[in-house]
């Protein structure tokens, strides 16, 4: 029998709550809807909010099938809201967005990886946050990407910028920067133009082409995901991994100090610990006054 539960005065079907879903750590689909529920919800919620939301669904685990989709799915209910998200394959296209604790807790039992835009619902195609995906290829680990990172700051900061951080959940990271609202292809040719001046200064440790034969060893600075039409994994969602990892913000201190690269590993249960201690790290991303703009063209 399902269970029913009542949330904010909805009533969810929330099923399978018994089942491993990350069989290295033994993680339940019950202990996956608790951390949205009773660990993530308030961060997670504010950063999904107002934005158009695609989903990961691994519904059998990481090892199971997995399928992307930014429709809303079948059996989607009435009170979810929707927002129409147009593009030149379908016109009358619509995307979930996640608003409230029984919309999060509705998407979390079709167990998913949250995806969002660089833009909100009422303002498509213009950007307020930046991002940079640092994906390294092996050997190079997450310790060469928090090298590129600081390096990026930099350079970020001597444009006016501030930079964030937070794990990606798989093998990089991903800065990100607030920005007034700016249209996402002038993001992308900035963002193009930095990647550029990235590998031009760490040649032996940057590549910006997406080519694998060029990326063993080297970091790949992704800016891709500045088109407004992609997409990128939203702070706190848990990762379709062997381990119930979190794309989970980070310090400065500890992007600086990494040497190995466990130490910027963080599973579910560690995320409790973490909001305690720091807060949101990543909230001046939906503060207005730590938006900063984009210099002129050069």
């Amino acid at each position: 029998m399902t269970p029913i539960t009542e949330v904010e005065g909805r009533r969810l079907a929330l099923s399978n709550l018994d089942k491993v879903l990350y069989p290295a750590t033994g993680t339940t689909k019950g202990e996956v809807l608790h951390y949205y529920a009773a660990t993530a919800a308030g961060a997670l919620l504010a950063h999904l909010r107002n934005r158009p939301v695609s989903f990961l669904r691994y519904p059998d685990g990481p090892d199971g099938q997995r399928f992307f989709t930014k429709n809303p799915p079948p059996g989607t209910p009435s009170w979810v809201r929707t927002t129409a998200v147009p593009h030149h394959e379908d016109k009358q296209a619509r995307q979930v967005v996640v608003q409230d604790l029984a919309s999060l807790m509705w998407a979390a039992n079709l167990v998913v990886e949250f995806h969002t835009p660089q833009w909100q619902a009422d303002a498509p195609g213009i950007a307020d946050r930046m991002v940079f995906d640092l994906d390294p290829g092996a050997p190079a680990t997450v310790v060469e990407c928090c090298a590129v990172a600081l390096w990026l700051r930099e350079r970020l900061a001597a444009d006016g910028l501030l930079a964030y951080g937070k794990t990606s959940g798989s093998k990089g990271l991903h800065l990100l920067v607030p920005l007034e609202p700016t249209p996402a292809d002038r993001v992308s040719a900035y963002a193009k133009g930095l990647a550029v001046e990235a590998e031009q200064e760490l040649a032996e440790l940057v590549v910006r082409r997406m080519t694998r034969a060029l990326r063993p060893g080297k970091v790949f600075v992704d800016f891709s995901q500045n088109a407004a039409a992609k997409t990128t994994a939203t702070p706190y969602t848990l990762r379709a991994r062997p381990e119930p990892t979190v794309s989970a913000p980070v310090t400065w201190a500890e992007i600086d100090e990494c040497r190995a690269p466990g130490k910027l590993v963080f599973l579910a249960g560690d995320m409790g610990a973490r909001l305690k201690r720091y807060g949101d790290l990543l909230g001046p991303l939906i503060d207005p006054d730590r938006a900063g703009r984009l210099p002129s063209a050069r």
